[in-house]
């Protein structure tokens, strides 16, 4: 991403903080593991959306005072010694080119700095992220907000994160081409699984050859916990043990995404181990594919976001009432029991008040309609990411086969070992 990006992300964002305002983002820090270890690190993405840069403890501030602003980042020092070990710590001139921030500081002068600051300009507002999911969910930015509320009590502490999360939901054209690609990564590793498959195997070994591909793309991060679910195992939304012997006749349910760039893709993908579909699997696949269409082709500006769920628990229910499997409307939510969509970007699940809205051009959002039929073993989800956009909408990962007879014409060419 060029640094032009996050730049115009930052004016966005700060022509809406008031004047006479600090404005503070962390990157954050990767969490304790055990003894000397630690958890891979990942930006908070609202920090990265703001600044381009993804390294740990990294702190941004931006001063503005008269409607004028000032940007500063306070990177770590370099440490010689450390560098050795896991290598160097990003420069100052790395800074700069990864944000487009001028003035980079070392970061053990950053409480110096505020206390300056507030010392040489009567400032009245604070501005943080302060999302929290949780009671234990401490973030540095909610340390930093209990430690301004002692020492700056005539600072008053506003929350950034809701303007943030409303900056992000609608995607620049680079976003988009991050999704896209993080969508064709992800098509082209289920298709190499697909080619490996073979009725005995293990769940996990259907995923390592889904890992391979991501891994020879460069690819350093899954946009979520990778679920490959067989037979009554696909009934299970977020099953992820991946640990099961995939049978004979067994479905395979894949959810899966590639993270590129930091942005996600996500597709949910049904096929069977043998390459057949029975006819009861047929018949309900059929069902979801039905309903992934009709609704995908209902997206378009000033549609309202929850009519898409309702209308695929329509097509599901009148199909599922024809097919047999239940005899009123509303038992439908006995075997579809989630939302036919959520909005994609820096996270899979992304950020935003979207739900409440009507649609609009540059949303990105998934079309995910499923059954899941546990008494007879079978689990199904189809899944495509899509973009709204001017006039309607664009699929960005159609290039997988979709219907029964492609992907049982996929299998029967394509499997490394009939």
């Amino acid at each position: 991403m060029e640094a032009s990006f996050f730049k115009n992300n930052r004016e966005k964002l700060l022509k809406k903080v008031k004047d006479r305002s600090i404005t503070v983002l962390f990157a954050g820090t990767a969490p304790h593991k055990s003894a000397d270890e630690d958890y891979a690190f990942a930006p908070n993405r609202n920090f990265y959306y703001i600044t381009g840069i993804d390294e740990p403890k990294v702190i941004f501030a931006a001063l503005k005072f008269n409607d004028k602003v000032e940007e500063h980042l306070f990177i770590e020092k370099a440490d010689p010694v450390l560098a050795k070990w896991i290598g160097e710590s990003i420069s100052k001139e790395q800074a700069q080119s990864a944000s487009g921030i001028e003035k980079i500081n070392d970061l053990d002068s950053f409480d110096s700095f505020i206390q300056q600051q507030l010392l040489q300009h009567p400032y009245e507002h604070l501005y943080l992220d302060l999302e929290r999911r949780s009671d234990d969910s401490v973030t540095p930015a909610h340390i930093f907000a209990q430690k301004g509320e002692k020492l700056y009590p005539y600072l008053k502490c506003h929350d950034l994160y809701h303007d943030i999360c409303e900056q992000r939901l609608i995607k620049s054209k680079e976003e988009i081409d991050n999704i896209r690609e993080a969508g064709r990564i992800t098509s082209e590793g289920i298709k190499h699984l697909m080619s490996h498959a073979q009725p005995g195997m293990k769940e996990y070994q259907l995923e390592a050859y889904f890992n391979f591909v991501l891994k020879t793309q460069g690819v350093k991060d899954f946009a979520f916990k990778t679920i490959i679910a067989s037979g009554k195992n696909g009934t299970v939304l977020h099953y992820s043990k991946n640990n099961s012997t995939v049978n004979d006749g067994d479905l395979v349910l894949l959810d899966l995404g590639a993270s590129y760039n930091y942005y996600s893709g996500d597709i949910s993908y049904t096929f069977p181990i043998n390459g057949k579909f029975s006819e009861r699997q047929k018949l309900f696949y059929n069902i979801v594919l039905k309903a992934l269409r009709e609704t995908t082709e209902l997206v378009k500006p000033g549609r309202k976001f929850a009519e898409l769920n309702e209308y695929t628990k329509k097509v599901l229910a009148e199909e599922c009432q024809k097919a047999g499997l239940i005899e009123r409307p509303e038992e439908i939510s006995k075997y579809y029991y989630h939302g036919v969509s959520h909005s994609l970007g820096l996270d899979t699940h992304d950020v935003g008040n979207y739900r409440d809205r009507e649609l609009e051009p540059g949303m990105v959002i998934t079309m995910e309609p499923g059954l899941y039929i546990e008494e007879e073993s079978i689990g199904i989800r189809i899944e495509d990411d899509v973009l709204v956009t001017e006039d309607g909408y664009e699929v960005l990962t159609n290039d997988l086969p979709r219907s029964v007879e492609e992907i049982e014409a996929f299998m029967e060419e394509n499997r490394f070992n009939k």
